[in-house]
């Protein structure tokens, strides 16, 4: 079974950055596509950006231009760069990794981005 561990959630003040990681173990990361999606409160759960297990990347509208996702399978690390923040930016962010041929869905606890000044 795979984990997920998120980090590096916390306050920035609006047009700030952050990057956060996601450390996947007891998985082979290669084989996944891979993927964070946020949550903010009183809406839904929507993907922010992807990246598939080919290398290619996807974002969300909203943050394209300004986030920027990378995966590291050597060392089995996702990570989210974000740039330009505002407060719509605010939520809980969850990794995920992803084998469909597999059939396995590997979610990570989140971690809580919050951009206010």
């Amino acid at each position: 079974q795979g984990v997920l561990v998120e980090s590096g959630g916390g306050l920035v003040q609006p047009g700030g950055s952050l990057r956060l990681s996601c450390a996947a173990s007891k998985m082979t990361l290669p084989l996944y596509d891979v993927a964070w999606y946020r949550q903010a409160p009183g809406k839904q759960r929507e993907l922010v950006a992807s990246i598939s297990a080919g290398g290619h990347e996807s974002y969300l509208d909203a943050v394209q231009g300004r986030f920027t996702a990378s995966r590291d399978n050597a060392k089995n690390l996702i990570s989210l760069r974000m740039d330009h923040l505002t407060s719509e930016d605010t939520g809980v962010y969850y990794c995920n990794a992803k084998s469909t041929l597999m059939k396995l869905d590997y979610w990570g606890q989140g971690t809580l981005v919050t951009v206010s000044s």
